[in-house]
């Protein structure tokens, strides 16, 4: 029987990769470090905060580990687990809409009024972040994705197609009209149209 392979900080992708699939649990331990804060990013702006997305970032790691020897490198890591990530995303956004069909009343966010303690500065910050984020959650889920994917992960065109298994026109496509319905959006801010600002 062959020995695992030990790992390293300095270990490459292939070695983790084949010495996770020796069965070495500190191999895998390390690809999730790697990919942890690109899969919580790319999670949360799918999503939006909210209960689940530790869940489903959960998932996405449950995913690769069981789906790693699938992997033939034809793609970077990143390609392949960033993929799982929008997937997984998706079928949570899905359920989402399942429940809140089924449970309209569950799903009202509570309002709080602010303390005293608030800034003004502070509490416009936060109703243009939530004016943004509705925003973003109107946009079709496969406008959103290739938005996220290219502002927020900063990923290139070519990498979105790959990652999404689409054409190179469609992510522009697609990114064009999200980013047009953003800016429509962020103009009606108080603070957007104070600031005369723009996406």
């Amino acid at each position: 029987m062959a020995s695992v392979s030990k790992v390293d900080a300095l270990s490459t992708e292939e070695q983790l990769i084949a010495a996770t699939l020796q069965g070495n649990d500190d191999a895998f331990r390390r690809i999730v470090d790697r990919y942890m804060d690109e899969v919580s990013r790319t999670v949360t702006g799918m999503l939006g905060a909210g209960p689940e997305i530790d869940d489903v970032v959960q998932e996405v790691f449950i995913k690769l580990h069981r789906s790693l020897h699938t992997f033939r490198g034809d793609a970077a890591l990143k390609t392949f687990i960033i993929r799982m990530a929008i997937n997984k995303s998706l079928d949570a956004l899905r359920k989402r809409k399942r429940m809140r069909w089924l449970q309209p009343w569950a799903h009202d966010d509570p309002w709080e009024p602010p303390s005293e303690e608030t800034s003004d500065a502070h509490l416009t910050q936060q109703e243009d972040y939530v004016h943004l984020r509705r925003a973003v959650d109107q946009l079709p889920e496969g406008q959103r994705a290739v938005v996220i994917l290219r502002l927020l992960e900063e990923c290139s065109t070519e990498e979105t197609a790959l990652i999404l298994n689409i054409p190179y026109g469609t992510v522009l496509s697609r990114l064009k009209r999200g980013v047009d319905k953003l800016k429509k959006h962020i103009e009606t801010t108080p603070e957007s149209r104070r600031s005369g600002g723009a996406l």
